[in-house]
């Protein structure tokens, strides 16, 4: 999963949610204010473990 936490000059906070990488540098691109992107991995995810 990646986020975006997006603080803007009007001092609110925004987090948007993405399954695809592509999908969140797409939307990371576009946006102005000041923004942070992290992929979150949960090792407790059997399926996701290699």
């Amino acid at each position: 999963m990646w986020v975006i936490t997006i603080f803007s000059n009007s001092e609110t906070i925004s987090m948007l949610e993405f399954e695809e990488e592509e999908e969140a540098r797409q939307a990371f691109k576009e946006i102005e204010d000041y923004k942070i992107l992290t992929e979150l991995v949960d090792y407790n995810v059997p399926s996701k473990i290699s």
